[in-house]
C-alpha cells in the first residue's frame, strides 16, 4: 500500500501538474521532486509527521 499511496502522491503534485518537453526532462524533474522535496522537506504522517531526511538524520545521530 505504501508504494501505491507514493504513486498516488507523485502523480498528484507533479506528473499531473506539469507538461514534460521529453524522456530526459520528465526524468530529472522527477529525480528533483523525489530527492529535492518528497525526502527532503514534505512530511509523512507514517513517519510521524517528519520528513524522510529528519528520520534517517535522527537513525544516524543514535546509531
Amino acid at each position: 500500500a505504501c508504494m501505491e499511496s507514493f504513486h498516488a502522491i507523485l502523480k498528484k503534485e507533479e506528473v499531473h501538474q506539469v507538461k514534460y518537453l521529453d524522456y530526459e526532462s520528465a526524468k530529472l524533474a522527477l529525480f528533483q521532486y523525489i530527492e529535492g522535496w518528497y525526502n527532503r522537506k514534505r512530511i509523512h504522517g507514517q513517519i510521524g509527521y517528519r520528513t524522510p531526511q529528519e528520520v534517517e538524520d535522527l537513525i544516524r545521530m543514535s546509531a
